[in-house]
């Protein structure tokens, strides 16, 4: 047995609360946290618009009936880029190359330009500024791909993306970020000779999935430049807390003096735990029936490891978790599992069975 239950009313009572704490900010979700289509459909509904990095998101994001649709990502697609500009989508450019490709479609688009600017600005989960990465203009770059913008006939240059970091747990440091990015948007307009309309401050919300923290929007000060529409796209932040993973243990087994719990499921179902190297805290949800002529195998007062049915060391959502008791049989519930979660794991290793999906409305 391996169950995600997601909370739609969870969802939006997020989106309503971050709309509430930015009134003067536009919020879009972010759709790679979670792509379930009845997701997508509800914060289509309570978000400004929709956030997507490919064109299977796209198509979700249109069916959802979006609003409004930003097309994010590096490595966008000839065919990616025409599907946007079809459905008004505006496009947050990675890369001159980008610009150019966007110019032989010969058609009328709105974009911004994301910028990797040259310091960090913002701690975080993984960084996306201020080193080496794949991800947007190099800012020493920048007058080039302006030049190159404003010469596209048709394309409206509308100001700068700057997302800087992931999952990210500090307001008063994303405060700060984006104090100095407004500000940085207005001196580089200026400089550039662009007419600044939009500034997109990208997401990175902090979820904690180890301990208690919590990042509270209400705090979050957003003081915009006059006539600068502010966009924000949190991904994980609207949908972690909206979902569960649910697994059942299947063995019980003590390796070289460690108890590991062997669950119908792992990795392949919920990766995060393995992409972060972190230790994802469960409940026990004690199932008392027991069907089998053997033994039923339990473990009383220890530590244990949670280990998938993958054929990989790797295959761990859990480490050294206290237990009063757990039984072959009983269900492990892992909470905070609606973001990128489902969406990141391999599930085609080993063509195990998908878990059950539930929809809470």
């Amino acid at each position: 047995m391996a169950r995600y239950t997601y909370d739609l009313g969870v969802a939006r009572a997020r989106a309503a609360a971050l709309k509430q704490a930015l009134p003067q900010a536009t919020v879009l979700y972010a759709v790679k946290a979670n792509g379930h289509p009845a997701v997508v459909r509800a914060l289509a509904g309570s978000c400004d618009g929709l956030d997507v990095a490919s064109e299977g998101e796209l198509l979700l994001a249109t069916g959802a009936g979006a609003r409004r649709v930003v097309l994010s990502g590096p490595g966008k697609t000839t065919s990616f880029l025409g599907a946007g500009v079809r459905c008004g989508a505006t496009v947050n450019v990675e890369s001159v190359t980008e610009l150019y490709r966007i110019a032989a479609l010969n058609m009328p688009l709105a974009v911004t330009l994301r910028v990797n600017r040259t310091h960090p600005l913002l701690p975080g989960t993984h960084a996306m500024t201020g080193e080496p990465s794949q991800f947007g203009i190099d800012e020493a770059a920048l007058g080039d791909a302006v030049s190159v913008a404003l010469s596209v006939p048709g394309l409206e240059l509308l100001g700068w993306h700057l997302h800087a970091a992931s999952n990210n747990l500090d307001v008063k440091a994303h405060n700060a970020f984006i104090a100095d990015a407004l500000e940085w948007s207005v001196s580089a307009a200026a400089w550039f000779g662009v007419t600044l309309r939009q500034v997109n401050l990208g997401g990175g919300f902090g979820v904690d999935y180890e301990g208690t923290r919590v990042f509270d929007p209400a705090e979050l000060v957003i003081d915009a430049p006059p006539g600068v529409e502010v966009v924000v796209e949190p991904g994980r932040w609207l949908v972690a807390d909206a979902g569960w993973y649910e697994v059942e243990v299947v063995d019980l087994k003590r390796s070289h003096g460690r108890w590991f719990a062997i669950v119908r499921g792992g990795t392949h179902h919920f990766r995060l735990p393995a992409a972060w190297g972190y230790s994802h805290p469960f409940t026990v949800l004690p199932c008392d029936p027991w069907e089998h002529s053997w033994p039923r195998p339990v473990v009383r007062d220890v530590e244990v490891d949670v280990a998938g049915e993958l054929c990989t060391p790797r295959d761990v959502l859990t480490r050294g978790q206290h237990v009063s008791r757990l039984r072959v049989g009983d269900v492990l519930r892992y909470a905070k599992t609606g973001a990128y979660g489902w969406d990141i794991s391999a599930h085609q290793y080993l063509r195990h069975r998908s878990p059950e999906f539930v929809i809470l409305s």
